[in-house]
């Protein structure tokens, strides 16, 4: 597990405690014998992210994950373990533009030839992008995310 930076150290830091949860899938393949990770953009800012949302009342954690990543990145393929192999913070801006202090816990997911769809729900709604990790921690803003893409 990577270490989490507090939220009240950040710049611009929220107190309010506990923070939201989500789930998150690190999509990632082998591509000519390096780890290449799947970043897809957010619906509202365009950003680099990894596919998150709520978790869906009626699966378990993993499940939402996965299907976070069916439905914004058209990934479909198993998760590598049922438990997290990290978490991230972020702030989430909401539409009354308050903003909600988030803490995801992220799973792995390998994709190999034939688990990544043309057709899913968001496709026309965000981009996706294969690349390096270290490539893709320099694409994301939140520094757990960060860090774990490094060690990949």
């Amino acid at each position: 597990m990577v270490k989490m930076q507090s939220l009240s150290k950040r710049p611009g830091a929220r107190t309010v405690y506990p923070p939201e949860r989500q789930v998150a899938a690190l999509c990632w393949r082998k591509a000519k014998g390096r780890k290449e990770v799947l970043l897809i953009t957010s619906r509202d800012t365009g950003r680099w992210i990894v596919p998150k949302g709520w978790p869906i009342k009626g699966l378990s954690d993993v499940q939402s994950a996965l299907r976070e990543a069916w439905e914004e990145a058209g990934v479909r393929a198993e998760a590598d373990h049922a438990h997290p192999a990290g978490q991230f913070f972020y702030d989430k801006a909401l539409e009354d533009d308050s903003v909600v202090p988030i803490i995801a816990d992220l799973y792995k997911v390998r994709l190999r030839d034939g688990d990544l769809a043309e057709s899913y729900p968001e496709a026309g709604q965000r981009k996706r992008v294969w690349v390096p990790a270290k490539k893709a921690a320099k694409m994301v803003q939140e520094p757990e995310l960060k860090k774990i893409l490094r060690s990949l």
